[in-house]
């Protein structure tokens, strides 16, 4: 008389919930969003390092079959190179690409590739305004045809809407996201990695997980999940990372570097690059989650995101920006998260 016996309390939930909703009910919104898209554009929205926190992504959604480009806004001097220019602001980087640039992570990422038996080429945007690089995505879009596209954040200052204590580094995230906003392509999402590692850039962590809360209402949440070192897209991550470190030991990127020592465990004040030395780093399990938002979303409660389109230059952007700071005064105070 004391409850039901566990074999018919289980039989119950089995014959309520069959296995197969289960396991589709639990499916993250961000993969069932790409289900449909047979080919993929995976775009580095900050500069840099970011096209590399991409990378996981792009080796799981390619062993799931479908078509997958890599493509990043890069901080190299791409007018140094040799190669094929689809827009002044695009480059298409291979592994054969000449260049008097020392910095230069997407050419060495080819590289990597090519040592794979695999031609894999990078498409890079200059850092400019962000009517260049909207005509640069528009040309790409005709060129690839992608049915969808990923822009990813090495760190999470993308989602700042404007009136933060702190925006990161906001120039090159906001370039993209209004370039890939502007395309025809029916799936643009966003995915950001390495929480708490913009504490470095002066972002407030409680900041964007007030935005994280606003687009949960909005409906343009899409779920986060942990990225562990025991899956085969990780091991294609490091020996990738490693390889372009490798080669440009003075360019070791602390984003990178900081969600691989995540993942790998580590805690707490953990340097894996003396680029950091002399600074307290918070190094923990929440870096090495993915969140992932309808790019959308992002967009509608930018605060002056559309001020910035019709820029031509970096350094107009940057002068905008600053413009619109001072137009949304007072900003929003620092606020600690209590935990």
């Amino acid at each position: 008389m004391g409850g039901a016996s566990p074999h018919f309390h289980n039989k119950t939930l089995s014959m309520r919930r069959p296995a197969g909703i289960v396991q589709a009910n639990m499916q993250q919104r961000f993969f069932s969003r790409l289900e449909s898209a047979k080919s993929v554009l995976i775009a580095g929205a900050g500069g840099g390092f970011d096209i590399f926190s991409g990378l996981p992504l792009y080796f799981h959604l390619r062993a799931a079959g479908k078509t997958v480009h890599l493509a990043n806004l890069s901080f190299s001097d791409i007018h140094s190179a040799e190669g094929r220019f689809l827009t002044p602001a695009l480059l298409e980087v291979r592994w054969d690409t000449q260049s008097r640039a020392s910095y230069f992570p997407e050419l060495h990422l080819c590289r990597w590739f090519r040592q794979r038996d695999e031609d894999v080429p990078i498409y890079c945007f200059d850092r400019a305004g962000i009517a260049p690089i909207t005509e640069g995505y528009a040309r790409l879009v005709e060129e690839l045809n992608p049915e969808a596209i990923v822009l990813v954040d090495g760190g999470t200052d993308s989602l700042m809407r404007g009136d933060e204590f702190g925006l990161g580094t906001p120039q090159e995230d906001l370039a993209s996201i209004a370039a890939v906003d502007a395309t025809a392509v029916p799936i643009k999402l966003l995915a950001c990695i390495g929480f708490g590692i913009d504490s470095f850039h002066g972002v407030c962590h409680a900041h964007f997980l007030e935005s994280v809360a606003a687009l949960v209402q909005q409906g343009g949440y899409l779920g986060a999940w942990s990225f562990c070192r025991e899956m085969p897209e990780y091991e294609s991550y490091r020996a990738a990372c490693e390889f372009v470190f490798e080669r440009m030991p003075r360019h070791r990127s602390i984003v990178t570097s900081s969600i691989l020592s995540a993942v790998d465990g580590h805690f707490g004040d953990h340097h894996s690059t003396p680029r950091t030395d002399g600074s307290e780093l918070f190094i923990n399990p929440l870096m090495s989650l993915y969140w992932a938002f309808e790019l959308r979303a992002v967009v509608a409660r930018h605060l002056f995101l559309d001020r910035l389109r019709n820029t031509e230059t970096y350094m107009e952007v940057s002068a905008r920006i600053a413009q619109c700071r001072s137009e949304h005064a007072p900003v929003r105070p620092w606020q600690s998260l209590p935990m």
